[in-house]
């Protein structure tokens, strides 16, 4: 979806525990809402923001005080010279594809959506998030944020959600 920087803003939150439950509160409404990481300019608080509609910040802050989450700040992205930075990239290595969301990567085999590495972060349940994904298919795997409660967990998520849709985009009918 082209969004037009006119319309959106970013939501600054205090931490990243806040973030993490503001996306999930704002999906489960349907916001359209994205995790990324706020400008240098007008980063306070943690490193993750929310990119909304600007037309629905009143009802989000309105939800989200409601859920004991009290935003620090509504930022319009009109200003041309702020721009979110995104949190996910994709590395093309020939026959695999490898997916960064933020310190997290996931890394799959294009042909038949093969996990085959899971690295990054340094939070305990890395090893435990690897060993129950590397070798299934990303069709058959467990989600990460069913699996670990962890930033890196809540990243991997964001990796795997891209490296589905990627896989999903590339195969027939």
């Amino acid at each position: 979806m082209n969004r037009d920087k006119r319309e959106r803003a970013i939501l600054l939150l205090r931490d990243v525990r806040e973030s993490i439950k503001a996306e999930r509160i704002l999906k489960a409404k349907n916001y359209d809402v994205k995790v990324v990481a706020p400008p240098v300019e007008v980063r306070i608080g943690c490193d993750l923001a929310i990119e909304i509609n600007l037309v629905d910040s009143f009802g989000i802050e309105n939800l989200l005080k409601d859920n004991h989450i009290n935003p620090i700040k509504v930022v319009p992205l009109s200003n041309l010279e702020l721009r979110p930075l995104e949190i996910i990239k994709e590395v093309d290595l020939d026959d695999y594809l490898m997916v960064k969301a933020g310190h997290m990567k996931l890394t799959f085999e294009k042909q038949n959506g093969k996990i085959v590495n899971v690295s990054g972060g340094g939070c305990p349940d890395i090893p435990f998030l690897a060993l129950s994904m590397v070798g299934k298919t990303l069709e058959e795997t467990q989600r990460p944020d069913e699996l670990g409660y962890t930033l890196c967990a809540f990243m991997l998520e964001k990796a795997y959600e891209r490296a589905l849709q990627t896989y999903r985009k590339t195969q027939p009918c």
